[in-house]
């Protein structure tokens, strides 16, 4: 892997509100593993890669209902607004390690929708992160449609070709 590539930042959350009068934070995870933010001390924030800056994370609480972080320098209701809607970077170095047959949702976006006969049916446009699976959404011109992300409807997710192979049933793409 080149430096450049080792360089590239991944969002890992995205700032949703302000929480309190002392600049903290409520973050939507763009992870599986919310509990990495607890160990988190450095980030870039920016509403994208090239534009982001870095953070120090002072404080971060892990609840039900998302990621609570205290970035230091952000140390009132105004400044902890000012961040809404911009992005949590990691560079790769830090990303989380994956187990076998796992994927970031960025190396899922983008990829071309193969059925088993190898007719093209679309493209990953997004991941929805559900309580009981991911699902991907598929667009194919202007038609879009959800596919559960469970071996039913997976086949194989082959990331160096770029494609993502899957069993289609009768009227999934009408859903």
């Amino acid at each position: 892997m080149s430096e450049q590539a080792d360089d590239a930042l991944l969002a890992i959350g995205q700032v949703e509100k302000a929480f309190g009068i002392r600049g903290e934070v409520v973050v939507r995870p763009l992870t599986d593993s919310a509990e990495r933010f607890q160990r988190l001390r450095a980030v870039r924030v920016g509403r994208n890669a090239d534009t982001a800056r870095p953070a120090t994370v002072d404080a971060a609480a892990v609840e039900a209902r998302g990621v609570r972080l205290h970035l230091k320098g952000v140390d009132d209701r105004a400044a902890a607004e000012a961040l809404r809607g911009q992005y949590l970077f990691v560079d790769r170095r830090h990303r989380v390690r994956l187990t076998p047959g796992r994927h970031f949702v960025h190396e899922i976006v983008g990829l071309t929708v193969e059925d088993e006969r190898g007719v093209r049916r679309g493209v990953v446009k997004d991941v929805l992160k559900l309580p009981a699976q991911d699902v991907y959404v598929i667009a194919d011109g202007g038609h879009e449609f959800l596919l559960p992300a469970v071996r039913e409807f997976i086949r194989e997710i082959d990331l160096e070709a770029g494609i993502l192979r899957v069993h289609l049933i009768d009227g999934i793409r009408e859903a």
